[in-house]
């Protein structure tokens, strides 16, 4: 039975790891004045009803989706949920992950690593829409193309049925997903700060291996574009949530 003390108008925030924040959208939440809820899985914390929540977003972690641990399976089971009760939901890397895996797709290593801005031949890694993307609310005036970061090892494959790609990338192809009808997900990250990027080249083993200096004028040269994209998507997913 479903809890008595539900939050229609609150967004579920679920942190896969402790550093992997909401960012830019806390910032959105707070213009907006939206209620959130945040839960750390890495603490212990469980995955709650999704259905007490208006919204849920998942951030991204070093988890892969085809963990057998208690924790990942709570989080296939609440995800499966939150598509069949058509609950809208934002999945951020393994939050993509985890909803194509619960949708019925896979998740499978990649066959090229993609980390941060740029790819090894110097070309930025950017997510460019398909005809579906093109029409589709969550990215509603962000143009063809933009600019994303890439921390990632694993990437998705979808199933037959039940879910469309929004978005194609560089070397992973499927960046962009929308499984059922209100449950998105994508493989980059929008919705990093800049404390955020320092505290990850410090922690993340692969960050940790590339030169800290040019990673950070890597995002202050392209912060502006970046910024502005991430709180596009990320207000276009609370309009099309219909919180506030």
């Amino acid at each position: 039975m479903l809890e008595s003390n539900v939050m229609r108008n609150t967004v579920l925030i679920v942190k896969n790891i402790t550093h992997e924040g909401p960012g830019i959208l806390e910032t959105a939440l707070l213009e907006r004045g939206i209620a959130s809820n945040s839960v750390s899985l890495a603490t212990g914390e469980l995955f709650p009803d999704p259905r007490r929540y208006g919204a849920v977003v998942v951030l991204g972690g070093p988890q892969s989706a085809n963990d057998e641990t208690p924790a990942m399976q709570l989080q296939l089971r609440q995800i499966e949920q939150i598509v069949h009760e058509e609950i809208p939901y934002l999945g951020i890397c393994l939050g993509l992950q985890t909803l194509v895996k619960a949708g019925g797709g896979s998740v499978v290593k990649c066959e090229t690593k993609e980390i941060g801005f740029f790819d090894s031949e110097g070309l930025p890694y950017r997510i460019d829409l398909t005809t579906s993307g093109k029409e589709d609310p969550l990215f509603d005036g962000l143009g063809n193309s933009f600019p994303v970061f890439q921390l990632h090892g694993e990437t998705v494959t979808l199933a037959s049925s039940g879910m469309e790609l929004l978005a194609t990338g560089n070397a992973c192809r499927n960046q962009a997903v929308r499984v059922g009808k209100n449950a998105y997900g994508l493989q980059c990250h929008f919705e990093m700060t800049d404390t955020m990027f320092s505290e990850w080249i410090d922690i993340d083993s692969d960050l940790k291996r590339m030169n800290r200096s040019t990673l950070i004028e890597q995002f202050e040269s392209l912060r502006t574009e970046y910024t502005a994209t991430g709180l596009r998507l990320i207000n276009n997913f609370l309009t099309f949530a219909a919180l506030a």
